[in-house]
This record gives C-alpha cells, sequence and structure tokens, in this order.
C-alpha cells in the first residue's frame, strides 16, 4: 500500500453531531421515570449531567452558583488574577452551608464604616464580632445602617448572643432561630471560640434547592480551571474548590502532562484532565497518571475555530466514541465529559449514548441571565456577549493577567458573537432534563448506564428530516 495515499483510504470518518441520529427502541421507561444522576468526576455526583464551561464569558460565581442549585456544577475560569479566582470560588462555597465554616468576622475596634465595607464587599448582611478568637458580640446590617459611620464596632454591636454548640442538628437551629426570631446563629465551642456560623437563608434554601449538588457539609460544589503548570495557583484553589479541571486545548503533550503529573502529587481533590480527542490520548493518560475524569473533544465550540485555522480536531462525538472505547478496554474507572458544540437535548443524548457521563457547554449557558456575558438588544431581541477563550479579546486579557497563559501559537482560535439571550439558568436546565428524558424515553434507558448499553445510532443524510417546501413558519 502506498504510504501517503493509506493516509487517505484508512482514514476514519470524524463524525458530528449533524451527522448522527438516535434510534428509537423497545421501551417500557417513561420520561418521568429516567434518572439522570451521573459523576463529573470519581468523586462528584450530580442530579443532572449538566457542567458549566470555564469561560469568562460563562461561568463566574453567579453561574456556578445557579449551576450547582440546579443540580449540575460550574467550573470557574481562569481568565483572571488568582486572587480574583479564589475568591469567585470562595463566594459559591459561602452562598449555602449548613455550618458556615470560612466566617467573615471584624474586630470589636474596627470602625462602623469599616463593617459597612465589609457586608457591602462580600455581600453579607451580619458579621460576628471576634477578639482572640472568642465571640464577643454580632453587628448586623440595619446597625450598620443607622449608626454614626466613626463609632466602634463595640458601641453598637449585641453582646447578648444567641449561640449553638458544634453537633447541633438542622432542625434544632431553625427552631432555636424561629424561637429568638434571629437570623444567624454562631457556632462556639466550650471556651467561646467562634467555629463556625449557621443561618436562616441557607437552611431555607436547603429545603428549596433539593437536588442541588452539594459536598459533605452542605456547601454547593464548584470546580475550577487551572493550567497544569500554574502550581501555586493549582494549590492555592484546592484548598476551597471540590473539583480543579485542567484547561488546554491539547493535553496530549508530554510538556502538558508531565506538567500534570507533578500536579497531582501537590493537590488532594478530583483533577479532571482535557481536553483529548483520541483512542491513543485516553490510553496514555490512563496508563501514566490517576486522574479522575477526562475532558474530551477539541475544535468544535460554536466559538472556536480550531478546525478551520490549523485544520485539526476532534469533533465530540467522535473523540468521545474514541475514548470511551479505550476507557473500557482498559478497565478504567474515568468518567468522561463531553465538550464542545452541544446546541440542544439531542446533542447532549449523543453525546452520552457514545460513552459521556457529562456534558460540558458553553454556548448554551452563554446566554442565561447568571453568566457575566453582556446583555444586548438587536432589533426586538436579547442577546449576551460570548467569545471563546482562543479568540484574540480573551487572548489579550490572558497575556495581561496569567504568566503561564503565554499563548505559544501566534493567533486566534475563537471568535466572539452574541448568542441568544434564555433566561435563568434553573429554567434551561429544566428544560434540558425534560428534552433529555424523553429521548432517553424512546431509546429505552432508564439511566446513562443503561443507555450506553442500549442505544443504537444512525448516520444521517441530507435527506433524513426534510419538511414540506410549503410551510410557512414564524419566528
Amino acid at each position: 500500500m502506498r504510504e501517503f495515499l493509506s493516509k487517505i483510504t484508512n482514514s476514519l470518518d470524524a463524525i458530528g453531531f449533524d451527522d448522527l441520529i438516535l434510534l428509537p427502541g423497545m421501551s417500557s421507561v417513561e420520561p418521568s421515570e429516567v434518572d439522570l444522576s451521573t459523576r463529573a468526576s470519581k468523586g462528584i455526583w450530580m442530579k443532572v449531567p449538566f457542567i458549566s464551561s470555564p469561560m469568562d464569558t460563562v461561568t463566574e460565581s453567579e453561574m456556578a452558583i445557579a449551576m450547582a442549585r440546579s443540580g449540575g456544577i460550574g467550573i470557574i475560569h481562569r481568565n483572571c488574577s488568582k486572587e480574583e479566582q479564589v475568591e469567585m470560588v470562595k463566594r459559591v462555597k459561602r452562598a449555602e452551608s449548613f455550618i458556615i465554616r470560612d466566617v467573615i468576622t471584624i474586630d470589636p475596634r474596627s470602625t462602623i464604616k469599616e463593617a459597612a465595607e465589609i457586608m457591602e464587599k462580600n455581600r453579607i448582611s451580619g458579621l460576628p464580632v471576634v477578639e482572640e478568637g472568642k465571640l464577643v458580640g454580632i453587628i448586623t446590617g440595619r446597625d450598620v445602617r443607622f449608626a454614626d459611620p466613626s463609632l466602634r464596632v463595640a458601641d453598637v454591636m449585641t453582646r447578648d448572643v444567641i449561640t449553638a454548640k458544634e453537633g447541633i442538628k438542622m432542625e434544632e437551629a431553625e427552631e432555636l432561630m424561629k424561637s429568638h426570631k434571629i437570623e444567624k446563629l454562631p457556632v462556639v465551642d466550650e471556651e467561646g471560640r467562634l467555629k463556625g456560623l449557621i443561618t436562616y437563608k441557607d437552611i431555607a434554601l436547603r429545603g428549596r434547592y433539593g437536588n442541588a449538588t452539594r459536598d459533605e457539609h452542605g456547601r454547593l460544589r464548584v470546580g475550577a480551571a487551572i493550567s497544569p503548570f500554574d502550581l501555586e495557583r493549582a494549590k492555592e484553589l484546592s484548598k476551597i474548590a471540590d473539583l480543579l479541571v485542567i484547561d488546554v486545548a491539547h493535553f496530549h503533550s508530554l510538556r502538558v502532562m508531565e506538567a500534570t503529573k507533578k500536579l497531582l502529587k501537590e493537590v488532594d481533590v478530583d483533577v479532571v484532565a482535557g481536553n483529548i480527542g483520541t483512542y491513543e490520548a485516553a490510553v496514555d493518560i490512563i496508563s501514566s497518571m490517576d486522574v479522575a475524569g477526562l475532558r474530551v473533544g477539541i475544535g468544535s465550540g460554536s466559538v472556536c475555530t480550531t478546525m478551520e485555522v490549523t485544520g485539526v480536531g476532534a469533533p465530540t462525538p467522535f473523540a468521545v466514541a474514541q475514548v470511551a472505547d479505550a476507557v473500557k478496554e482498559m478497565g478504567a474507572d474515568v468518567p468522561i465529559i463531553a465538550d464542545g458544540g452541544i446546541r440542544g437535548a439531542g446533542d447532549i443524548a449523543i453525546s452520552l449514548a457514545l460513552g459521556a457521563s457529562s456534558v460540558m457547554m458553553g454556548y448554551i449557558f452563554a446566554g442565561c441571565r447568571e453568566s457575566p456575558g453582556e446583555l444586548i438588544s438587536i432589533g426586538s431581541r436579547y442577546y449576551k456577549r460570548h467569545r471563546g477563550m482562543g479568540s484574540e479579546a480573551a487572548r489579550k486579557k490572558r497575556m495581561a493577567l496569567d504568566r503561564y497563559s503565554q499563548p505559544a501559537k501566534g493567533m486566534p482560535e475563537g471568535i466572539e458573537a452574541f448568542v441568544p439571550y434564555r433566561g435563568e439558568v434553573n429554567m434551561v436546565v429544566e428544560e434540558l432534563s425534560t428534552a433529555l428524558k424523553a429521548a432517553f424515553g424512546y431509546a429505552g434507558a432508564s439511566s446513562i448506564e443503561e443507555l450506553w448499553r442500549k442505544a443504537r445510532l444512525a448516520r444521517k443524510t441530507p435527506h433524513t428530516h426534510e419538511r414540506a417546501r410549503d410551510l410557512i413558519i414564524p419566528t
């Protein structure tokens, strides 16, 4: 066989979402019976298989909070300083908890002005007052609002504070706050040292968001994107984040993999490797390091231009199938995250059918209220600004903020665009979940694992779905 001609004759079909359709099968499953729970990584379970992408027009703290409350998880982008990223992760972890451990406090000698500034900066309505580690009072937003800014905290704080001991149950804490008509309940030890804080808001939210993705302390889970070469940032984030996601375009690189091996020895949280797109990449990673997940797909994103600019890529369905085969054949327990080009529940169903445990989405969540992108009115419709992390604007910001992210390539591999405004995350997640459950029902699968076994796919042709030509469809 001629060597170079064989590269064509033996080439694989790089199948994309538009090439495939999920076939119906014998089913006894109603959509209402489908269980979409899955893993984002080895140690993190979710009620829905949705992850928001670490892009600076998609996932900051507000998006991550909404994603976790809706049963998924958000990955905070790294296109910012280390301090900014750490603060965004902390904001998610403080958003809800039965007992807040990372309590923001104030000294009794501080001024009312300083107390007001701390409350505003951290978006909180009260502060325990601590002196030498011991609780001496509490000051609320109402105290601050009506006091002279030059006064000391000790002059206006409440000194007779109702407290709880370690080990208190949620029902007991709720009853105690109701009986004393208080919204904040400090937790102290036998010597009066502050150990945590319970808020009535957090207890109420626990009931409202029953499917939320939480850690063992009841806090919302959140992930953070990292460079494999920024060990300092990774170690700092590993102290507070539940999940670290290696955020490079091409993980199957000797330099990247060697840096990741060193990083894995320094952190003690789940680390997801990616992006990758081939069977060989998965084999090399699984056989050489203990990662908690694989982020799969190269060049398929809606605002990614890698395939056009370089002629290189691995479309998400093709890449997921390749990696899933490698994971299965090696007997590995490594969840796969399908990342790139997902436009709706149909693409999600195909990704899961091909072996993914979850999907990462930028395009869909960029259009939500909680994304940091700018809201724009064009004509009679609303849009939000969205950009690829390889776009010129994103690259310029990254070069200014993160010396570990100096691009090795001299050209952009992404664009800026406007995506349709979709509303709030919880509504989008509900719509996707409803449609996805219907797809599972057609396929006869009651869970993602069962879909892996039962799903059958077919190739589409240009005439697979032709509507009548005389239809007028209102827009």
